[in-house]
C-alpha cells in the first residue's frame, strides 16, 4: 500500500518562505506525475503544481508561478515545494497527490498559514 507522508508546513509571516516534503513509501512506487493541491478553508480543492517524475516538466497554477518551485529527489521517492514570497492567500492544507501506474494517491495533508 502506498503512503505519501507531507511534511514542512506551519505559520510564517507574509513574505516568508517555506519547504514541504511529501514522501512515498510502501511496496513498490513508481509514479508517473507527483504534485501538489491545496484546500482552503470554505474552498473547493484546487491544483498547484505538477511534475513529470523523470524531471522533463513543470507545470503551476498561475498564482504561485515565480514565487513556488516544485522539485524531486527519485532516490528518495521524495517530491518538494519551496514556497517563496508567501502571501495570506496561500493559507491552506497542502496535499500531495502522485499518479502511477497502480493508482492515483494522496497525502494526509499539512497546513501551511501566512499571517498578514
Amino acid at each position: 500500500q502506498v503512503q505519501l507522508v507531507e511534511s514542512g508546513g506551519g505559520l510564517v509571516q507574509a513574505g516568508g518562505s517555506l519547504r514541504l516534503s511529501c514522501a512515498a513509501s510502501g511496496g513498490t512506487f513508481s509514479a508517473n506525475y507527483m504534485g501538489w493541491y491545496r484546500q482552503a478553508p470554505g474552498k473547493e480543492r484546487e491544483f498547484v503544481a505538477t511534475m513529470s517524475w523523470s524531471g522533463a516538466w513543470t507545470n503551476y497554477v498561475d498564482s504561485v508561478k515565480g514565487r513556488f518551485t516544485i522539485s524531486r529527489d527519485s532516490a528518495k521517492n521524495t517530491v518538494y515545494l519551496q514556497m517563496n514570497s508567501l502571501k495570506p492567500e496561500d493559507t491552506a492544507i497542502y496535499y500531495c497527490n502522485a499518479v502511477a501506474g497502480t493508482g492515483e494517491f494522496w497525502g494526509q495533508g499539512t497546513q501551511v498559514t501566512v499571517s498578514s
